[in-house]
């Protein structure tokens, strides 16, 4: 029996215990990781170097690619050194930081996304007020309060988890710190239906932006099937689908790793899916976005070719 208190590190699940495999995650994360970096570097500087991108979507689009640094930056730079030289540990303040991060930057991104569906919804469906809807100020206060909501998310969670005593042990059945995963390891009943509360509080609050994406997309695709001239339709799916791209794999997986049913939970299975949810799409969300947008793709050329 361990109390929280006395706890100093965490056990993290070492993905094989071959240490030429081992080695070989190392060097999979390092190119995944160096490729987020990269795709996400060039992205804020084309938004931030070019007028051409200082619009409303440009501007979320900063935003997205900050909190996707955001989160490449919290998990895989423990993983890589636990691959390398073989260990399982992490601190217990390593712990708790990594958990505050991780539970700040992916809800951020999932209102930054909401967000980013009504820009398209206003560009499409309402097209004489965009201007008036998604000023600069109206995009400012959208981008704070999805910040800010993640910031208080965050903190509600970390410090309601880290609050109960842990007296499991403190083998983590996941490569990096995650809140269901340090759940199991506390004996307070109180303290668990708390954290189960914030948490059914925070489904609630997911879903009602997912079914405000659905009923975006639905109108955003009625107006779009009505435009007559093929290329303005061409244009308006081009500006869209790299978005219904990237909120289909954050929520598919996201949904999917913590709402699959027991009977098929596995090691495995837990980590593939954690890495589909929290390394992935730090490096496919750029690669997505600048296939498709055409402003993007200018934009980056230019800087290339200097």
């Amino acid at each position: 029996m361990s109390n929280s208190s006395s706890l100093t590190q965490f056990l993290l699940l070492a993905f094989a215990d071959r240490r030429e495999v081992q080695l070989l995650h190392f060097w999979l994360f390092l190119a995944i990781s160096l490729a987020a970096l990269l795709a996400n570097g060039l992205i804020l500087s084309a938004v931030a170097c070019d007028h051409h991108l200082h619009t409303p979507m440009g501007f979320f689009l900063l935003n997205l690619s900050l909190t996707d640094l955001g989160c490449i930056c919290t998990t895989v730079p423990k993983a890589m050194h636990n691959f390398l030289w073989g260990t399982m540990t992490i601190s217990y303040m390593g712990c708790v930081a990594q958990v505050f991060l991780l539970v700040f930057f992916l809800p951020t991104e999932y209102f930054l996304l909401t967000i980013m569906c009504y820009d398209r919804y206003v560009a499409i469906c309402k097209p004489l007020h965009y201007g008036t809807l998604l000023g600069s100020r109206a995009c400012a206060h959208m981008a704070a309060a999805a910040w800010a909501t993640g910031f208080l998310y965050s903190l509600l969670h970390t410090a309601n988890t880290f609050s109960l005593p842990l007296c499991q042990g403190n083998a983590l059945g996941q490569f990096f710190c995650e809140l269901p995963h340090i759940l199991k390891l506390s004996c307070s009943h109180s303290g668990y239906l708390r954290e189960i509360g914030l948490i059914g509080v925070s489904a609630c609050l997911g879903f009602g932006c997912f079914i405000f994406i659905v009923f975006s997309y639905v109108q955003i695709f009625r107006a779009v099937l009505r435009i007559p001239s093929q290329q303005g339709r061409h244009k308006a799916f081009s500006t869209c689908l790299p978005h219904l791209v990237v909120v289909s794999i954050v929520i598919s997986t996201g949904m999917f790793s913590h709402l699959k049913p027991p009977s098929i939970s596995s090691p495995s299975l837990d980590l593939a899916l954690s890495v589909l949810y929290s390394v992935v799409p730090p490096a496919l969300n750029p690669l997505i976005y600048s296939l498709r947008n055409q402003d993007l793709k200018d934009a980056l050329r230019k800087m290339m070719t200097g």
